[in-house]
């Protein structure tokens, strides 16, 4: 098992390194010029010169490069072309909102996805089962946005039980930060616990056709007590690996639902940063979310070992 973290975390590292250069690369490629968003459209050719030599865009990629990694290993990320504030401090602040975020949208997801995934396997020759498969279908088609517009129309407009959008940070006001969360968290979660259902429905059905549980369920178990004792860590390997890439996706879904609940996360200072050009803001947020993406993938990776008894022995 040391063996295997220890493999893995190699590849991590070497992934990370490999995420750094592409995505330097990329924004090194972008058509424009920093120093000329900075400074507008009426800079002199001698302030713009000077300008590109204080942000260091006059030097070799190659250069700029290992300065940027050398920053972003020490937590600098360098300053804002356009606010010229540290980006570094900004980030730790707007990632804090969006794990938040994220965070809460996956434990509402998996609250509801197990239990409804497997009822639905389970009593799929019913209707109450039929019902649940129907309903995670119709969750799939509905984007995470239009579901918190949804929400905001019946909660917020109608009903006025909780704020359409704004944040309160927990150590400020815990009830506020609370009533600000559910709204946003609970878009990206039911879309999310939708899209989980039907993985463990699928999952625990083909584990319900195994013959080791059948024959748990010949010798008198009930179809639950038997798919609990002998059949939930089989059923959980495929449901693990889409909870990885849920993880991934929620993510990406946090920028939009961010913007449509106004919070303060990654994916508003990404917008922001986009819109204004703002490319080194933009190049550390892209390096945050991928690292995040691989972190996510290294501990999905090892939660194989421990669920799966085989490959915890080839390691």
């Amino acid at each position: 098992m040391t063996g295997r973290i220890l493999r893995r975390a190699a590849v991590l590292v070497l992934s990370v390194l490999v995420a750094s250069i592409v995505v330097f690369l990329f924004m090194a490629v972008l058509p424009g010029d920093p120093a000329q968003v900075a400074l507008g459209v009426n800079a002199t050719p001698e302030l713009l010169a000077k300008t590109r030599h204080e942000f260091g865009i006059d030097r070799s990629l190659v250069v700029q490069y290992f300065d940027w990694m050398g920053g972003v290993l020490h937590g600098d990320f360098g300053r804002s072309y356009v606010t010229r504030e540290a980006i570094g401090p900004q980030l730790v602040d707007r990632l804090g909102v969006t794990l938040w975020l994220v965070g809460a949208g996956m434990l509402i997801a998996v609250v509801l996805a197990i239990p409804f995934g497997t009822f639905a396997a389970v009593w799929h020759r019913r209707f109450s089962g039929t019902a649940i498969s129907g309903l995670s279908q119709l969750g799939v088609a509905i984007p995470a946005f239009l579901a918190g517009i949804l929400l905001v129309q019946v909660f917020a407009v109608r009903l006025r039980w909780l704020p359409s959008g704004g944040w309160t940070p927990p150590d400020q006001d815990f009830g506020a930060f609370l009533g600000g969360l559910v709204l946003p968290a609970l878009s990206l979660g039911l879309v999310q616990g939708a899209v989980l259902t039907r993985y463990v429905r699928s999952s625990v059905l083909d584990t319900l056709g195994q013959d080791y549980l059948r024959t748990a369920r010949a010798k008198g178990l009930r179809p639950y007590p038997a798919l609990l004792r002998h059949g939930l860590r089989n059923a959980a390997v495929p449901v693990v690996t889409v909870l990885g890439l849920q993880l991934t996706t929620l993510l990406v879904g946090a920028v939009v639902v961010e913007r449509v609940f106004v919070l303060p996360g990654l994916g508003s200072m990404l917008l922001d940063s986009v819109s204004s050009r703002d490319l080194l803001t933009v190049q550390g947020i892209v390096l945050v979310l991928v690292v995040g993406a691989l972190l996510v993938n290294f501990v999905v990776d090892l939660l194989y070992a421990v669920i799966d008894p085989k490959l915890r022995r080839s390691s």
